[in-house]
């Protein structure tokens, strides 16, 4: 019953060929929802993935582009909105963690890289769509919705040599305070989902004593999925389930943290 307001909906989401945000991807399109799937490269397979979610029930394209350039932000939401005519739902998970660094590796280059990929990306982009979301507001009458993938590491500093990457998501987690402040006059909600530990790409570094060292760390004793990080995202951009919930962080993470 109370999905039923994302049906039709166009939903931007990037960084979304893989991991959490494909599946996110995937339950939008399962719901009607028009959506835009964003990565650097085009995927293998790229036409059998847009035909499962349309067949889904939904409909989707692809944008090549690397967020992590101003310009390539500018660029992908102009495209989104030249191919569906406005948007109603922007969810910025685009990020890395590139690679693990101790402090005393950090150099120039390795900063503004993490600061341009975790940081400039949701930046720019949420930019360059509030025209957007404010035309969508004022048209519907009704809410609509940035959602940002935040993380545990935002809490406890992050993992070893992944502190450029919990700095940058506990900044995310953080501007969007601001934002709220900003465009709630323009009903547009903002609000984040922190996944805790998942089995994505991410993870894949890790052997079996390693992952069994972070399950002790976990109440529900095992890394997420990340088709159970969706619905979280499917409720934050529903109007009839959130209209009313703006600025807060979504924890997803089987009791790892609880803040």
């Amino acid at each position: 019953m109370y999905f039923n307001d994302l049906k039709g909906k166009r939903v931007l989401i990037t960084g979304s060929t893989m991991g959490i945000g494909l599946a996110v991807a995937k339950s939008f399109a399962a719901l009607g929802a028009r959506v835009g799937i964003t990565a650097r490269k085009t995927p293998d397979k790229l036409a059998v993935l847009l035909s499962e979610m349309a067949s889904a029930g939904g409909e989707a394209a692809f944008f090549a582009g690397d967020l992590s350039s101003t310009q390539a932000c500018v660029e992908t939401v102009q495209a989104f909105v030249e191919r569906f005519g406005g948007i109603d739902v922007l969810i910025n998970n685009a990020g890395a963690l590139l690679e693990r660094r101790g402090l005393e590796k950090i150099d120039d280059d390795f900063f503004q890289a993490m600061v341009d990929v975790n940081m400039r990306s949701a930046l720019m982009v949420t930019r360059e769509a509030i025209p957007h979301l404010r035309a969508s507001a004022k048209a519907s009458g009704t809410s609509v919705a940035v959602i940002s993938t935040g993380s545990i590491a935002a809490y406890n500093g992050g993992g070893p040599g992944a502190s450029l990457y919990a700095a940058a998501k506990a900044w995310l987690h953080n501007v969007q305070r601001n934002w709220v402040r900003e465009f709630t006059c323009d009903n547009i909600r903002f609000n984040i989902v922190a996944p805790g530990t998942v089995d994505t790409a991410f993870h894949a570094d890790k052997d079996d004593a390693a992952r069994a060292q972070v399950n002790a760390t976990i109440p529900l004793c095992r890394f997420g999925t990340s088709e159970e990080m969706a619905p979280a995202y499917l409720f934050l951009a529903s109007h009839a389930c959130s209209g009313y919930i703006t600025g807060q962080v979504i924890d997803v993470n089987g009791g790892q943290a609880m803040p």
